[in-house]
């Protein structure tokens, strides 16, 4: 006698995004990331490199610690056994802010030898979003090819390019507007940004 299989339907999950901080300077673009992240109701999975944590004690007033305590859970950079280095583990996509150039190059090249690059080497292979908030200028022939090259594999290059039009009273605005136009990206809106709505009259 056959047996009735029942499909118990799954709760939805929240969406993940996977979100990496390096070096580089900006390093409030990927605190303020993971703040709208938390409003937005988004799971978050942080890694940081050594230098992030570096560079977020000399550029801003919070500590790695209260960055980490932002998102959902925390990987260490050299755990390459963590869920988000495979392709089986469900993410929705991945932002690298800010994207260090040696970080872009370790992409670029597929050398993996550190958690981000090798989540973002995940990412592409499997065909999720991955958006490299890339800081540096002005910009070698090395830095444009190894974007261009990124961006043909499916990477979006997103330099956070301030827009004057939205008349910033203060670099915090500047910020958010950036991280606005970043998570618009994932299909997600901030509202902390003014939007485009044509000339005033």
């Amino acid at each position: 006698m056959e047996t009735q299989q029942t499909h118990v339907p799954q709760p939805a999950r929240r969406r993940r995004i996977v979100v990496a901080m390096t070096g580089a300077t900006g390093a409030i673009l990927g605190i303020k990331a993971l703040i709208a992240l938390r409003r937005l109701n988004i799971e978050t999975h942080l890694v940081m490199s050594k230098w992030a944590e570096a560079t977020i004690k000399y550029e801003t007033d919070y500590h790695p610690s209260n960055v980490k305590a932002l998102a959902d859970h925390v990987h260490s950079i050299n755990d390459m056994a963590a869920p988000i280095s495979s392709g089986s583990f469900k993410a929705d996509g991945m932002i690298v802010v800010p994207c260090s150039m040696k970080t872009l190059a370790a992409i670029h090249s597929g050398f993996c030898d550190d958690l981000i690059s090798r989540t973002a080497d995940v990412m592409l292979k499997e065909r999720r979003k991955l958006v490299l908030v890339a800081r540096e200028t002005p910009l070698s022939d090395i830095h444009l090819r190894n974007m261009l090259e990124v961006s043909r594999a499916g990477a979006i290059i997103f330099p956070p390019v301030p827009a004057y039009y939205i008349r910033a009273a203060s670099v915090d605005d500047l910020v958010d507007q950036s991280v606005g136009r970043m998570l618009d990206l994932f299909d997600l809106d901030t509202g902390d940004f003014a939007r485009w709505e044509g000339w005033e009259k």
